[in-house]
């Protein structure tokens, strides 16, 4: 199985750490002012025990309550699931699974979702059997509350693996993006390596009897893209859409389309990223407006540096004869020179227009930061809601965000926090930012 620090060095090139202990946390938050008049309050300084460490996927809110996974750490090392509990205005911290990294799955780094039935799923970038080099090829997994009261102190979900990934030609390492279920409650992913070329894969599972089966709908070739690092999305049509953070014509990435027909699924690439004004490598997914229009952000790239850029955010516009015009909405600046600074995750957008995400080590202090931008007359306006410093209040945001109904932001960070934890980097916090 593949050491923690091998798993987050592959992803991000940043810091990871080491452990301490701890089970279940009553947290009474401490509130900092940033300099954009935004307060941050960290929920939750992770440890490396059992409540895991350095989160690299964001956070999904159900009623009050906060759910989200670590790649790190945990009970047996290999990750964790958790849930933040909101109870008046304190947050109770619950560890509700850790992965034995084996059969059921080793380092989760997606979100958690929630399907039909109200219990959660996920993925896992590697365990679930002995391909890939023997570490595992990954496994989508679903977790269900134990059906009866339970008294002790640790009280973890019930974990069913869906399926475990083979390796090419089946896909391999799910853990990155998203899963989306249809209609019919079949689940669509993506793979970031793995079919026919290796080079990642789109996939189906369709319930069947007890069981899953799975379908590769797609595979990447090069010039059609190559690894896509994050989930799909679906349009009124039934059509899928995503990223990949290679290929294409110049190898930067793509935006693409998966179109259903009789025979299969037909792709489209929308776009392919030049590592100029464009950007370059799009680790972030795709979100559209009610218009239709999709919107997404790039990890490197810009016009306003240079390579390595500091990463952009686009819009892309649906047009005559299936084509889409892209359009530029920001640029970051790259304040450290390093690669990947920029956008890594999905946007998210309000419901008057706004978009808001996070950049990993961007930001004035080189900590990432969370960043609104504003629609008016046919321009954006950047705003950043805080820049993380690296101390208590965490550092570098590899998350999406989430709002919860008063609009307030919640997500996570890979390190910081409690810097005498994890080696000294800290081992990332769970955060919350009030307009």
């Amino acid at each position: 199985m593949a050491s923690p620090g091998q798993y987050t060095i592959w992803i991000f090139s940043l810091p990871a750490a080491t452990a301490a202990l701890a089970i279940t946390f009553m947290l009474i938050a401490v509130a900092t002012q940033s300099a954009q008049a935004q307060t941050l309050t960290v929920l939750h300084n992770f440890t490396g025990g059992q409540d895991g460490g350095s989160p690299n996927s964001g956070l999904t809110l159900k009623g009050e309550n906060l759910y989200g996974s670590t790649p790190l750490y945990g009970g047996f090392g290999y990750g964790a699931v958790y849930q933040l509990k909101h109870k008046i205005s304190n947050w109770i911290f619950n560890p509700i699974y850790s992965f034995a990294g084996f059969s059921d799955g080793a380092h989760p780094a997606a979100r958690m979702i929630f399907g039909p039935n109200g219990t959660l799923y996920g993925t896992t970038t590697y365990g679930g059997g002995s391909g890939c080099s023997g570490y595992g090829c990954g496994t989508v997994f679903n977790l269900n509350p134990k059906p009866t009261a339970c008294s002790a102190v640790l009280c973890y979900w019930n974990e069913t693996v869906l399926y475990s990934f083979a390796g090419p030609p089946d896909g391999s390492g799910p853990g990155l993006g998203d899963l989306i279920f249809d209609q019919a409650g079949n689940i669509y992913g993506a793979t970031m390596n793995g079919g026919s070329n290796g080079m990642g894969a789109v996939y189906e599972l369709k319930p069947k009897g007890s069981g899953w089966t799975e379908s590769v709908l797609y595979s990447f070739s090069g010039s059609d893209g190559a690894y896509p690092a994050n989930g799909m999305i679906f349009d009124n049509a039934g059509n899928l859409y995503s990223t990949t953070i290679g290929g294409g014509v110049y190898n930067r990435g793509t935006v693409f389309e998966l179109t259903p027909s009789g025979s299969g699924w037909t792709e489209k690439v929308l776009h392919s990223f030049q590592n100029s004004h464009d950007g370059a490598n799009p680790y972030a997914g795709l979100i559209f407006d009610q218009s239709g229009n999709l919107y997404g952000a790039t990890s490197n790239g810009s016009n306003s540096g240079g390579p390595p850029g500091g990463g952009t955010v686009f819009e892309l516009t649906p047009g005559e004869n299936g084509n889409w015009t892209y359009t530029l909405i920001y640029s970051f600046n790259n304040f450290i020179g390093e690669y990947q600074c920029g956008p890594s995750s999905t946007l998210a957008m309000d419901g008057a227009g706004n978009l808001y995400g996070t950049t990993v080590c961007d930001g004035v202090n080189g900590g990432g930061n969370v960043w609104e931008l504003t629609p008016s007359g046919g321009s954006w306006t950047y705003t950043s809601l805080h820049d993380f410093t690296g101390g208590s209040d965490g550092e570098n945001p590899v998350c999406n965000v989430v709002f919860d109904s008063s609009g307030n932001l919640y997500g996570t960070t890979l390190n910081g926090g409690n810097l005498s934890d994890c080696g000294g980097s800290g081992c990332g916090v769970v955060w919350e930012i009030t307009p």
